[in-house]
């Protein structure tokens, strides 16, 4: 033991001595505090705004998620096409109780229900749209363009052709509107819209329906065998046009010349050679533009093949013609079935994948030779 350093027996021997309480041994030096192995440490400062952006991440998140998945919903409902309506109930319903049915008012109503559809079924008119989703959306705008074809014919048929007696009478104002209001712009959006265009041309074809059936003298309907020949005529072109764009999807010379592109080349020149050099195949982003296109078309002439054969039904039995008419309708009913697949598929041969766009070609070819047996049962029948 060092001298001068005492031990804590000594110290308490002393203590009892003195009658003082022993000293206390100085206490261990404090060491410095280290963090254990996986220790956060100290906590930081709390930060208000930071908290604020870390809740706020997620939201923001779910929120562009829902915004995008509404979208996408939205869009997938209003590609849906509109449902078919009862020709002859429609044309009750557009005459009203006061109004009789009389040759022509079934044709006028189908029209005018065409019409109507194309504004106020879900998302209503879509082509001038300028917002979402119907400014991202491709199909639906073409089924309308389809649709809008066929009733521009169809009230320039009226308008020429029906409500005519010959070359030189006087045609009808409120079907003169109405061909004009429904040759506006499609993709018109303001001053004026297309819509307000085409709303006035459905009033004319109603005011034109009110004279028509309540036998006034100043709307005509001539329920003539020409008359339908005529009409008859330009939807032969308007199939026969889909029917080529549609078989262009695939691009096969031999296929082209099987749906008839002697048709379209003319006399002379060899189909199967020709066809493959004339007619190019169709841009893969526009085959599902092509086809809603021609869906849109058969889906408005369905409706007004129904009108008219109600209209002549006695012109279609005097010329022996209802079996041809009747074989008009069953071919556009197949071509307007409804489409389970999401996608318009575009397969090859005999592979894996069904063609749509062969499928409805087919459907729209058999329509337009049956539409061409029909128009000469008429001329000579």
């Amino acid at each position: 033991m060092a001298r001068g350093t005492l031990s804590d027996a000594d110290r308490i021997l002393r203590s009892s001595e003195t009658g003082s309480a022993p000293e206390a041994p100085p206490a261990p030096a404090a060491r410095p505090m280290t963090p254990a192995h996986g220790d956060p440490g100290p906590a930081e400062p709390f930060d208000p705004a930071r908290a604020r952006r870390s809740r706020g991440l997620p939201w923001g998140i779910s929120l562009t998620v829902l915004v995008f998945a509404a979208v996408i919903g939205l869009g997938a409902w209003w590609s849906l096409q509109p449902e078919k309506f009862d020709v002859a109930a429609n044309m009750r319903k557009q005459i009203g109780e006061r109004g009789r049915a009389v040759p022509g008012t079934a044709t006028v109503a189908a029209a005018i229900q065409v019409a109507e559809t194309l504004l106020s079924k879900p998302g209503g008119y879509l082509r001038n749209d300028k917002m979402p989703p119907g400014v991202v959306m491709d199909n639906m705008p073409n089924w309308e363009y389809g649709v809008l074809t066929e009733l521009r014919d169809s009230v320039r048929a009226l308008r020429n052709d029906f409500s005519r007696s010959q070359t030189q009478s006087i045609e009808n104002d409120d079907l003169k509107r109405a061909d004009s209001d429904f040759n506006f712009d499609a993709d018109a959006w303001v001053l004026p819209a297309t819509e307000d265009e085409y709303h006035q041309g459905i009033e004319a074809l109603k005011g034109y329906l009110a004279e028509l059936s309540s036998g006034s003298a100043r709307a005509r309907f001539f329920a003539r065998a020409d008359n339908l020949a005529a009409y008859l005529s330009v939807v032969e072109k308007r199939l026969g046009s889909y029917g080529q764009r549609l078989s262009g999807s695939v691009g096969n010379a031999e296929l082209l010349a099987a749906f008839g592109a002697e048709d379209v080349l003319g006399e002379g020149q060899s189909a199967l050679q020709s066809a493959g050099d004339s007619l190019p195949r169709t841009p893969w982003n526009e085959i599902d533009d092509v086809f809603f296109e021609a869906r849109g078309y058969s889906w408005a002439l369905l409706h007004m093949m129904k009108a008219l054969a109600i209209d002549f039904a006695p012109v279609l039995r005097d010329k022996n013609a209802v079996v041809s008419m009747q074989q008009v309708i069953r071919d556009l009913e197949y071509a307007t079935m409804r489409k389970w697949s999401p996608l318009v598929l575009n397969g090859d041969g005999f592979g894996v994948l069904a063609n749509h766009s062969l499928v409805l070609a087919s459907y729209m070819s058999r329509a337009n030779a049956a539409v061409l047996d029909l128009r000469m049962l008429l001329e000579s029948g």
